[in-house]
């Protein structure tokens, strides 16, 4: 699987942005795409995670109630819509995949898109 992300930007606290991430390659086995970020100084940490059939989906607790993750079929792109947030949300995203089942842990994740940063300013 190949992995684009796209949509990162500067937005102030409180603001919204939505990041992509299209899939190509071998998107017909069953496979699960997740965002992951990574701060200056900081591991990489899961964010969210949602298998291709949309049956099985995973969000962090601190994000919990303001991110929320969603995938177009049709255009092979998982979406995470990031709401009200905080400037302890600026980082690298990225999104990655695995097929299987949805897990959290990075080590699990074989496929990997380029990153796009998100920067918020109080």
């Amino acid at each position: 699987v190949q992995l684009q992300a796209s949509g990162g930007g500067s937005v102030q606290t409180g603001g919204s942005l939505r990041l992509s991430c299209a899939a190509s390659g071998r998107t017909n086995s069953p496979y699960v795409v997740g965002w992951f970020r990574q701060a200056p100084g900081k591991e990489r940490e899961f964010v969210a995670a949602m298998a291709w059939s949309a049956d099985s989906a995973s969000i962090a607790d601190s994000v919990k109630g303001r991110f929320t993750i969603s995938r177009d079929g049709a255009k092979n792109t998982v979406y995470l819509q990031m709401s009200t947030l905080k400037p302890e949300d600026t980082a690298v995203y990225y999104c990655a995949a695995r097929y299987g089942r949805v897990l959290q842990f990075v080590r699990y994740y074989s496929y990997w898109g380029q990153g796009t940063l998100v920067t918020v300013s109080s």
